[in-house]
């Protein structure tokens, strides 16, 4: 029973509960920019490319049980061929640039608002007593260990 508790106090400990919200959050975000690249990204750079579709670019290494050539990737795959997917590494390049560029984003938002709540430093109360170094107040003319006369 101790060993529940123990595995119960760890699980709902501030930090593993952020980490999981952040995991989901992360897993529904990867889906939204998945598709982002495949279907509003890639169409128009395809068809600026000559009608390619990116998802469709392969190289087939060895026939499948039907010859090549195949006219998609699926068709290579149902016939048992051994491709080399360039377009769905392509596009998995393109996904990986978006979501580490709006990681970016975040971390500098983030480094700015940290910045923003620091306070200025406050301003000196005091200075050094040119003749005797002793640290007077900064409103003084005349140092009360020395007794020197020191410019405002």
């Amino acid at each position: 029973m101790a060993m529940m508790e123990e595995f119960k106090k760890f699980a709902m400990r501030g930090n593993v509960v952020d980490m999981a919200v952040g995991i989901i959050i992360g897993g529904a975000f990867g889906t939204i920019v998945k598709s982002l690249v495949s279907d509003v990204i890639m169409p128009p750079v395809g068809l600026l490319m000559g009608g390619v579709d990116f998802s469709d670019l392969f190289l087939v290494l060895k026939d499948g049980a039907t010859a090549a050539p195949y006219a998609t990737l699926e068709a290579a795959k149902e016939a048992g061929a051994v491709t080399l997917n360039l377009g769905l590494f392509i596009n998995n390049v393109i996904s990986f640039l978006i979501v580490a560029f709006a990681v970016f984003l975040l971390i500098k938002g983030m480094n700015t608002l940290q910045r923003q709540e620091e306070e200025p430093p406050a301003e000196p109360t005091d200075k050094d007593c040119p003749h005797c170094f002793t640290k007077i107040p900064i409103k003084a003319t005349r140092c009360p260990h020395c007794t020197s006369e020191v410019s405002a």
